[in-house]
This record gives structure tokens, C-alpha cells and sequence, in this order.
């Protein structure tokens, strides 16, 4: 946590200079500790970018710049991601937030912090099918689509690959168990049989036993829909050392290069999916976020460039940082009409705001809001060859 804070700080001075008042606080909630923490030092990395790309414009609002606030929403505790929330709702008083990161803390953070406070929250991970129902008043939006739509994805591509048979273990949390509930309906409705479907925890040290009742059940692969640095990777560490299973289908919270780095060719031919696109724009964000040590290539990188984009492309359109007027503007900028602005083009979609104009951003991972909570979204099909993660195609 100590080294999340320093970075935090270190970022923020890159931003500021000597900006001094002219500062506009946007807070960066994800769990830099917990099961996903491999992943977020580049989801929070992203959103900077675009912040620091917004800033660096000088036409954002007149002159003012975006500071990044990190809090650490550990993914999977509740209390402690509105505690974090609530610091900076109400001690740091950002303008808007991005994230949280995992599916329940972002309900949880909705419903008692950033809605209760009028805070706009962009979450560009917690892909849970409830958010897309709950009494946000219009304050949440996602980058990310819904795990309804990742279900069916999932499931087509198990079809399309021959898989007749499929066991599922899933985190015992409301993203395990949606994305879990959304693949099995989908799966069998196509006429693919799911002997079994169990919940796993997180934190335990051997799960033997668990594979072992997946494995009775007899199915052709194992689906995982856990955490990559958790319970998801430790079962299928026990699942190789026992060898009950070899072809893993995994959720988009077990796509990370933690995974691959730990377990290298051992998991080529297992496959899955996480939101993203492998266009013109994902390609000129990719290496955009390269040239700036941003060398992952870990999912929702883009989403996260994406959700801080929209925050400070809404401030300029509303031609204020006031937080009512910032969610006014979130959806009009997202979709058409407009001139069409992709990754790196901040400056421009800034100036056009400026003069009165319409933008219509696309940016990294082709952005389009369907509604309050809501993406469309497009998934990456990956596949894991040569111990490596990579992108068989965009569905």
C-alpha cells in the first residue's frame, strides 16, 4: 500500500507543476491489494494517462489539470472500499471517480457513497449483470459490457471449439456467480451438458479436494471464473498437479500475464475471454501506453483509458468540474453524434468542446453507452500458445 501511495503522489506531481488552484481531484479506486493486484498498477497507470493527456492539452476548462487520487478497494472487501470511497467523497472532494474495480465493492461504493454524494463512478472492470439494475439515479457508468453478454461469448466459442462437456468452479462472489450463471445458461441452451457447477473461496492454500469433485464429475475441460493472483490460479495449480484437468476456459478475472507467467506452456490450448477490441484504436492506445512504461498486457488497459477519458471529456462539455454537471454530459459525449475521437486525440475533442461542438468518443475500446451502468462492449477470444496469451479474434 506504502508503494501505491508514493506512486500516487509522484503521478500527481507530474501533473500538477505549478498548477497550484488550478487542480480538479478524480479519484482511482481499485484493488492495489488483493486478488486482481497484478493487474491494476496498469489499469490505474491507463486512467493517468488519459488524465495527464487531458491536462496537458491546457484548453481543459481554461487551464485546470486532473489529479489522480489512489484508494486501494482491495477488490473484495466492501467495508474497506467505502471507507476508501468515502475519503475521497468527502475528505479528498474529487470531482468524479474511476472504478472500483471488482463487481461487489463497485455495488457497494455505488450505493453508499458516490450515488448518496451525486459522485459520477466510471468502473472499468465490475462486469456483474446486477449493476445493470441498480438505483444508481444515473451516477454509474462501465466501460466494460455486462458478464450476461460475456456468458453467451464464452459459451459460443466452447461450442464452435467441439467441447461437449463442462465443469464450472466459479469465486463465491457476485462476479463468480454471475458470470457463472450467465455461461451455464447459455452453454446448455446450445446443448453442452455442466455436470457440475461449485463455488470455490479465495485464500486457501490447497484446493485439492475441490478439483477432485470437479474432476468426478467427468467433464471434457474446467471452467474457471475466479481471480488470477487467488482462488481461480490455485485451482488450477491443483487441477495440473493431479491431472484432472488439461483445457481450462477462463473468465475474464483470470486473464492476466501473473497466469501465464506462473504456469507457462503447461496451459497452451486453454482459452478465453476478457473485453477489449484488437482494432486501428486499440492498436494506437497499445502503443501510446508502451511509449509511457505501461508494458502489460493485461485486459481493461484501454477500458481504464477510456473511463477517465469520458470523465474529463463530460467536465469540458459541461464547462465546469461541479459533479451533477459532469454526470449531465457522460452519455452525450460518449455516443453520437459528433466528431469521432479515438485514443491520443484528447486534445482535439477538448477544443472542440470548447467551441460549442459535438464529440463522439470511441477511443481505445470502441465506446459506446447503451444506458446508465450499461457498455455494449466487444470480448477478446484469447488463447494461450507458446505459454503466452494471445488474441485469436474480437467477437
Amino acid at each position: 500500500m506504502k508503494k501505491t501511495l508514493l506512486a500516487s503522489a509522484a503521478v500527481a506531481l507530474a501533473l500538477t507543476g505549478a498548477a497550484g488552484a488550478q487542480e480538479v481531484k478524480i479519484g482511482v479506486i481499485l484493488g492495489f491489494t488483493g486478488p486482481i493486484e497484478s493487474l491494476t498498477p496498469d489499469m490505474a497507470a491507463s486512467a493517468e494517462l488519459a488524465m495527464k493527456e487531458a491536462s496537458d492539452a491546457g484548453t481543459l476548462l481554461g487551464g485546470k489539470v486532473l489529479v489522480p487520487v489512489r484508494a486501494d478497494s482491495t477488490c473484495v472487501d466492501s467495508a474497506a472500499a467505502v471507507a476508501a470511497a468515502e475519503r475521497l467523497v468527502t475528505s479528498e472532494k474529487v470531482a468524479a471517480i474511476y472504478g472500483p474495480d471488482c463487481s461487489g465493492v463497485t455495488m457497494a461504493v455505488t450505493a453508499n457513497v458516490s450515488v448518496p454524494n451525486g459522485v459520477v463512478t466510471i468502473s472499468p472492470s465490475a462486469t456483474s449483470p446486477a449493476l445493470s439494475t441498480i438505483e444508481d439515479k444515473g451516477y454509474f457508468f462501465r466501460t466494460a459490457p455486462s458478464d450476461a453478454r460475456q456468458g453467451q461469448v464464452l459459451a459460443d466459442i466452447v461450442k464452435e471449439r467441439g467441447i461437449k462437456s463442462v465443469a464450472v468452479t466459479y469465486t463465491n462472489n457476485d462476479y463468480g456467480k454471475g458470470l457463472a450463471d450467465a455461461f451455464v445458461a447459455a452453454f446448455t441452451a446450445a446443448g453442452g451438458e455442466v455436470p457440475i457447477v461449485s463455488a470455490h473461496e479465495d485464500g486457501k492454500g490447497d484446493y485439492s479436494a475441490e478439483v477432485g469433485a470437479l474432476a468426478a464429475a467427468g467433464a471434457d475441460a474446467l471452467a474457471v471464473f475466479g481471480y488470477v493472483d487467488q482462488g481461480g490460479k490455485g485451482v488450477i495449480q491443483a487441477a495440473l498437479d493431479t491431472g484432472a484437468f488439461d483445457t481450462f476456459i477462463l473468465g475474464d478475472g483470470m486473464i492476466g500475464d501473473s497466469l501465464t507467467q506462473t504456469f507457462g506452456s503447461a496451459l497452451d490450448g486453454s482459452f478465453g475471454t476478457a473485453p477489449g477490441s484488437a482494432g486501428d484504436n486499440f492498436a494506437k492506445f497499445d502503443k501510446m501506453a508502451k511509449a509511457n512504461g505501461i508494458m502489460g498486457d493485461g485486459p481493461y488497459r484501454g477500458e481504464s483509458y477510456d473511463a477517465a477519458a469520458l470523465i474529463a471529456l463530460a467536465m469540458q462539455a459541461a464547462g465546469s468540474d461541479d459533479r451533477a454537471a459532469i454526470q449531465s454530459k457522460i452519455i452525450e459525449v460518449a455516443n453520437a453524434p459528433g466528431e469521432p475521437i479515438g485514443p491520443g486525440e484528447l486534445a482535439k475533442a477538448l477544443d472542440i468542446l470548447a467551441k460549442g461542438g459535438d464529440v463522439d468518443y470511441v477511443g481505445a475500446t470502441n465506446v459506446e453507452l447503451i444506458g446508465p451502468g450499461e457498455a455494449a462492449g466487444s470480448y477478446r477470444e484469447l488463447e494461450v500458445k507458446g505459454g503466452k496469451f494471445t488474441t485469436v479474434r474480437v467477437r
